[in-house]
């Protein structure tokens, strides 16, 4: 396996990211690292603000001294000392212990790659404060919050996810490749949209975990609509109710990953690494969605996942088909939606 940054950050990387790091290390050699970097930078942010330990407004201020030791040149550590001690996992807890290693890692690239790093990462730090000023710590006295517009919902995707995406394209069109200038804007819109199917499909899933901490990403105002609480959907029975709702975001999650496979199909066909890597997530996503729109997803005891089987299997196809242009196209739309492109064989 190729070494991404160095051999303890490698591992953490490893420990910590799980599906994504099959990405991760498949990169291009020239983005490999800037990527591999912020996804740690950002899981850092990710594990202070989900922390379970502490009181709000000390997580909170956490977080913003972490943000401002990132953006600093001279980075001063000492508000950050007892990181550690925020996490019960033993991966993060061993990431936390070396956040300093991490941060001075942004020093390895250029000013211009420094600089995207820490505001890509400010926007994703901007997103998860929102999310601890909106839900506070994990639910202790049977409350469950919700966000009020679909307009939060949209606006929280950016920030945590699509963000990444326009990261993501900014490196990629600096290191590996050039486009028209006619193309730039649908190209960063596109990888933009990218993160944000990622992120709603984690939402997605992740609804009926979410609830029993006291969070609810479905925005009040739909739920009003079909005469639901949040504590409704705690029982499976009230999915039928649920169902228009859940149904109208898996379809905005399919039409973000309709927008993935145009980004993927405007990089030059020889960057065959990048569009494996790209391929990947799309392909992983598109079979989760699948699974999780024929799903109870109210149901806590049957959760909807994709198997290490079908991810093994997905990267086997990929590899087969990412040096033919017109079959991994196909792949990837026939996966997409069977019902919308039932008529594309599969590979």
């Amino acid at each position: 396996m190729p070494t991404i940054i160095n051999k303890d950050i490698d591992y953490l990387l490893e420990t910590t990211s799980r599906s994504f790091f099959l990405t991760l290390q498949n990169l291009p050699k020239k983005i490999r690292r800037q990527l591999s970097l912020l996804y740690l930078l950002a899981r850092i942010a990710d594990t202070i603000a989900d922390s379970n330990e502490g009181e709000k407004q000390w997580l909170l201020e956490n977080l913003q001294n972490y943000n401002s030791a990132i953006k600093s040149t001279t980075t001063d550590f000492s508000k950050l000392r007892n990181l550690q001690e925020i996490s019960a996992n033993p991966s993060e807890t061993k990431l936390l212990r070396n956040f300093e290693e991490v941060i001075n890692s942004i020093s390895i690239f250029d000013d211009d790659d420094q600089q995207k790093i820490r505001s890509c990462l400010d926007i994703i730090i901007s997103g998860q404060i929102l999310d601890l000023e909106r839900f506070g710590i994990s639910n202790q006295n049977g409350t469950i919050s919700s966000l009020s517009k679909e307009s939060e919902l949209d606006d929280y995707t950016y920030r945590v996810a699509g963000s990444v995406g326009e990261f993501w394209t900014s490196m990629s069109l600096k290191h590996l490749f050039s486009i028209k200038s006619s193309q730039y804007e649908q190209f960063f819109d596109n990888g933009i949209r990218f993160g944000k199917a990622l992120q709603m499909i984690n939402i997605l899933r992740d609804i009926p975990e979410d609830l029993r901490i006291g969070r609810c990403y479905i925005p009040t105002e739909l739920l009003d609509s079909q005469n639901l609480t949040t504590h409704d959907l705690l029982e499976p029975k009230n999915m039928y109710k649920f169902k228009p709702i859940y149904d109208k975001y898996i379809e905005i999650a399919f039409s973000h990953l309709e927008s993935a496979i145009e980004y993927i199909l405007t990089i030059p066909f020889f960057n065959f690494r990048l569009r494996a890597s790209c391929m990947l997530p799309v392909l992983i996503g598109s079979r989760t969605l699948n699974i999780l729109k024929s799903h109870n997803i109210l149901d806590y005891t049957n959760r909807a996942k994709i198997s290490r089987t079908e991810v093994d299997s997905i990267i086997s196809k990929i590899k087969r088909n990412v040096l033919l242009p017109r079959f991994s196209r196909s792949m990837m739309y026939y996966n997409l939606d069977r019902d919308k492109y039932g008529q594309i064989e599969p590979i």
